[in-house]
């Protein structure tokens, strides 16, 4: 199974592409969707949809994970995360994916197995899992770590 993983971002919104064969996870790809800050916000939002929904058409995931909104430090910030997990939910619900949210401590606990975890912490064992030798950013492995844990949670439903 195809999973696409979402670390959502009114900025720079990271994905991450990972399969399960005979219970290996493998890297497919990964990056970031971002925009110039000076670009209009409506302008990244769609952006955020767009280059979801190529990505999608592009690798026929099954399913996609994302990044649940759970703190940010103000309430414009909230609001923007909402707005960018907002396209990305369209197009996955257009793409025909089933989609499953995480917090934070959930995707953290299963790819780090603690749940306040440095972004970097999260990079190093996202690249351990996955095989990867090559530097990821953070958004990057924030993603890929969404659908690192997506697949370790569907493993206990029947």
């Amino acid at each position: 199974m195809l999973v696409l993983g979402v670390d959502p971002g009114s900025l720079v919104t990271g994905y991450g592409l990972v399969k399960k064969e005979d219970n290996r996870l493998i890297y497919v790809g990964g990056g970031e969707i971002s925009l110039p800050h000076s670009r209009p916000f409506h302008q990244r939002i769609h952006n955020i949809f767009l280059s979801l929904t190529e990505i999608i058409q592009a690798h026929h995931p099954e399913e996609m994970s994302i990044e649940d909104v759970f703190f940010a430090k103000n309430v414009k910030s909230a609001l923007k995360i909402g707005h960018a997990r907002g396209a990305a939910l369209v197009a996955a619900i257009q793409g025909g994916l089933k989609v499953f949210e995480y917090t934070p401590l959930q995707i953290k606990q299963s790819v780090v197995g603690y749940g306040r975890a440095t972004k970097e912490q999260v990079r190093a064992m996202v690249k351990l899992i996955l095989k990867i030798d090559t530097q990821l950013s953070l958004d990057t492995a924030d993603a890929l770590a969404t659908a690192i844990c997506h697949h370790n949670w569907v493993r206990f439903e029947p």
